[in-house]
């Protein structure tokens, strides 16, 4: 009891912080997750990896900030609703660019050396990147915040610090567990899910068995996209500060979920984004903020050093 008692102080010192960068490095982690979720869906279909879908959620970002400020000059005041139109018009937007990428990049070398659509991604990438900054300009665009407050969890007796979860972060990580949950739900009991399992086994035996192929490769980047569109509203309305560079360094970041987690797998990559996020957030707090990539991305060495396939990840079996 006198050690508990000992320790006591020092435990009201750092726990506060300790849970505060716990909350930020969840809400940080479920946006790289939701990301990162179309990065392996698409690499567990056609085995490949779309460069591209990180400045796929930069336009989502910026479609919602648009939606965002029409409503202020239509005069739709009403958060709700404001939220709604965001939600739905950045995702059907931003699920068009995903299909337009698939049309585009993809498609025509689905049966070329694999170097040909890593090029191709790459090179849709630039595109994108510079079509929105000739559209919005190279400034960052600021957003006002639509959704304020928050909850006080807990402080430092001397009421120094206090922990602050906020409505915003609430809302992401609410929404991030249901999106998650729905998906999962999607991919083991519809018709679709049941496609694009098939297609991840064998793409010519799916085919043969009826399974149109090119609508479930084209369905699957359209909900990445979707759920790109989703991660790019919430850093709209939670950072509220976008640019036309926004989407290479959450793409890099995201990928790099994916693959921690295990490439190929849902669960595996919403963990890898958690604890990309966790790893940036209690490195920033703890040690220098600079090298907090350093970090996430020394984490994931060790990870494939030791498990190459992720952390969920199956191994591949070569099918002969």
């Amino acid at each position: 009891m006198e050690w508990f008692l000992s320790l006591s102080p020092l435990l009201d010192d750092k726990f506060p912080p300790f849970v505060q960068q716990l909350i930020n490095g969840l809400t940080l982690g479920s946006i790289y997750g939701l990301i990162a979720i179309g990065y392996t869906m698409v690499y567990g279909i056609i085995g490949m990896v779309n460069f591209a879908h990180g400045d796929v959620y930069m336009i989502g970002a910026f479609q919602a900030m648009i939606v965002l400020l029409l409503c202020g000059t239509l005069g739709i005041s009403w958060v709700p609703l404001q939220l709604l139109i965001m939600l739905v018009v950045a995702i059907v937007l931003t699920a068009a660019y995903g299909w337009m990428v698939e049309r585009i990049a993809y498609r025509p070398l689905r049966g070329a050396p694999r170097l040909a659509p890593l090029i191709s991604a790459i090179g849709m990438s630039i595109v994108l990147q510079n079509y929105v900054q000739l559209l919005q300009g190279p400034r960052p665009k600021p957003v006002e915040p639509v959704i304020r407050g928050g909850l006080e969890l807990m402080s430092r007796s001397d009421g120094s610090f206090a922990v602050q979860l906020g409505f915003m972060q609430i809302i992401i990580i609410l929404l991030t567990i249901v999106l998650m949950t729905g998906f999962a739900l999607l991919i083991s009991r519809t018709a679709l899910g049941r496609a694009q399992r098939a297609c991840e086994q064998d793409m010519k035996m799916a085919s043969l068995l009826g399974v149109n192929v090119d609508r479930t490769i084209s369905l699957t980047f359209v909900m990445g996209a979707g759920l790109a569109a989703v991660a790019g509203m919430m850093v709209t309305l939670y950072w509220g500060n976008n640019d036309f560079y926004m989407g290479f360094i959450a793409g890099i970041k995201a990928f790099t979920a994916a693959v921690l987690g295990g490439i190929g797998s849902l669960p595996g990559a919403m963990l890898g984004g958690i604890l990309i996020g966790l790893i940036e957030a209690m490195w920033s707090n703890y040690f220098s903020a600079e090298y907090k990539d350093v970090a996430a991305f020394g984490v994931l060495i060790l990870v494939l050093i030791f498990r190459p396939t992720g952390l969920l990840g199956r191994p591949e079996v070569e099918k002969v």
